[in-house]
């Protein structure tokens, strides 16, 4: 069970990802920099209790209209081993000291867990609250077999990011651009996980943030 502290972060989390963000392929935004808000997410718990693992909705306001991106994240108190092209930046944690945050797509403690989601055998935790489930995340999973990923292999497209699982051509896809509407699902869906962010103007959307195909 994560336990989530009431503390500081220097820089903060939406700090890291301002600089983060624009380096990425499937980031929409223009030349200005981000102007982020975290608009909702979840959290998965680590079976081993030692790394946090959070998806964080972060939703962007410098252009025209807002661009809503996934994030999945995670919380590291040592440098994950062969993952410097992964590492998102350092903070400082009121409580836990200095903390390395990666991009979750190469983390293999949120693959399985993620993938464990899918298979119904990890809970979706509220992104603020200790021991919360956060019963608005959906799964479904048709497939057959345990999933597992020995290395994450992540690639990114213009939208998403991509890892090979080994259950034949099964592809894992995290769509990084969220964009609110009914869950239109791909050809060849195996399973896959939704998840809610709150819009600027209160309303709450949901989008697919994750498949199995």
């Amino acid at each position: 069970m994560a336990l989530i502290h009431r503390t500081t972060l220097k820089p903060t989390k939406l700090e890291l990802l301002t600089a983060w963000l624009p380096t990425r392929p499937w980031y929409a935004g223009g030349t200005a920099a981000p102007e982020l808000t975290k608009a909702g997410g979840f959290r998965l718990d680590d079976p081993e209790g030692e790394v946090g693992i959070e998806f964080m909705v972060a939703t962007d306001a410098s252009g025209p209209a807002p661009v809503h991106y996934l994030a999945p994240l995670t919380y590291r108190g040592a440098p994950l081993p062969d993952a410097e092209h992964a590492l998102i930046g350092t903070m400082e944690h009121g409580v836990l000291g200095k903390r390395w945050a990666y991009d979750g797509c190469h983390d293999p403690v949120l693959v399985a867990q993620l993938l464990a989601l899918f298979e119904g055998r990890a809970e979706p935790q509220a992104q603020s609250l200790t021991d919360t489930p956060d019963h608005e995340v959906t799964r479904a999973y048709e497939g057959d077999g345990p999933l597992s990923v020995a290395t994450p292999t992540a690639t990114d497209t213009d939208e998403a990011t991509e890892l090979p699982v080994r259950l034949g051509t099964t592809v894992l896809r995290l769509n990084r651009v969220l964009r609110p509407g009914p869950l239109d699902l791909p050809e060849g869906t195996k399973g896959h996980v939704s998840g809610h962010w709150t819009l600027p103007d209160g309303i709450r959307a949901r989008a697919v943030f994750a498949v199995l195909r």
